[in-house]
């Protein structure tokens, strides 16, 4: 099946697919509220994963030309000890595709490009749904007027409009217990080793992206809404004491380099991804936490395997949801990992990981494959 299909929101997971389901034969439209494209975020990781479900669409070589690959990395206390160091070679040799990190804008722009000429509307905000009751295509509701489709795809966020339209008793967000702050810095001299440090209750990721640029992301335990007057400040007062170079690059960032979120997560699953000929995907479907980074990877794969089975949306929902919970239970296994605020429990972590490193090099990444060995159905 194919006819027209309208996409909301055009972040990683819309503009992916709007790609593919052009590609598929579909004549897209994807609405944007934002007068231009302004990727939210800095840094991006894209796993093996990803890169699989991007060479689908062909743009899995464009990717690897401007992404960084990962070669080494590891997990550090804050004193700058190391815990555990990775090969990250090996994911390549175990996944067929390594560890890429790239910037967010560096993507959005990729995908933006390849979209037809015509495809992309911003400035455009969609205020609802009609057409619902299953009697017809459904329409959607926009401060330019109704526009009519054959296929309705919500790629609109964690707080979703669509989401709430199609499943009005569901719970919606819920708060994680962490903040997490992202910027990009110049590498500063010396380089720096891909590698994620951890305290008590807060994590502090270093990873090298594009050029001579240095992805930052930092996450702790927070009140919601605590947000402060300068985060540059903030960063420095929480992580100023850690290893170098963390506390040079905090003490240099400017605060509104400084990208700040209260963690949120779709912590109860949704009764499906779809309801009659409108479907969701990536955090309008499964927002899940940070600390796995997955969150885009998997808006990516949906978009794809949206594509091919879209005259299915029972047959979408049947491929994804299962996975994307798996892959939203281990991200906030991982978030209640590093983010335990006990002396005690913070010791006993990094012991065990320690150890596990020393007795069984190897099994971070083993650990990885129910998520990077993923591959789109044929």
């Amino acid at each position: 099946m194919t006819g027209h299909a309208i996409v909301v929101g055009a972040g990683i997971g819309g503009l992916t697919a709007g790609v593919a389901l052009s590609r598929a034969g579909w004549t897209v439209t994807v609405l944007e509220r934002a007068p231009a494209l302004k990727p939210a975020g800095a840094g991006l990781g894209i796993g093996p994963n990803a890169l699989h479900a991007l060479d689908t669409i062909g743009l899995g070589a464009d990717v690897r030309r401007f992404a960084a690959v990962q070669g080494t990395g590891g997990v550090r206390r804050a004193d700058g000890r190391w815990l555990v160091r990775t090969d990250l070679g090996a994911v390549a040799t175990r996944f067929g595709d390594p560890q890429l990190m790239a910037l967010r804008a560096d993507l959005v722009s990729l995908l933006a490009g390849r979209l037809p000429a015509g495809t992309l509307r911003t400035g455009v905000a969609v205020t609802g749904l009609s057409g619902l009751d299953g009697t017809g295509s459904p329409g959607v509701l926009t401060t330019s007027g109704e526009l009519a489709a054959d296929l309705v795809v919500a790629a609109d966020g964690i707080n979703s409009l669509v989401r709430k339209t199609l499943f009005p008793s569901y719970p919606g967000p819920r708060f994680s217990g962490v903040t997490a702050w992202r910027f990009v810095a110049p590498i500063p001299a010396g380089g720096v080793e891909p590698a994620e440090s951890w305290g008590t209750g807060s994590v502090f990721g270093l990873v090298p992206v594009t050029g001579d640029l240095v992805y930052c992301y930092a996450s702790a335990r927070s009140d919601p809404d605590a947000r402060g007057a300068d985060e540059a400040a903030e960063l420095s007062w929480r992580f100023g004491g850690w290893h170098a170079p963390i506390p040079a690059l905090v003490g240099a960032v400017e605060p509104a380099d400084v990208l700040r979120d209260d963690v949120y997560w779709l912590a109860d699953p949704l009764p499906a991804y779809h309801r009659g000929r409108v479907a969701l995907l990536g955090d309008a479907a499964h927002a899940m936490t940070p600390h796995l980074g997955q969150g885009a990877c998997q808006a990516i794969e949906d978009a794809v395997v949206l594509a091919g089975t879209a005259g299915d949306l029972a047959g979408y929902t049947a491929a994804r949801m299962a996975r994307t919970r798996m892959v939203v239970a281990a991200s906030y296994r991982a978030t209640r990992l590093t983010a335990t605020t006990s002396r005690p429990l913070a010791m006993t972590r990094d012991g065990a990981v320690w150890l596990t490193g020393h007795l069984a090099p190897g099994l971070m990444i083993r650990q990885l494959a129910p998520i990077a060995s993923w591959t789109p159905p044929a």
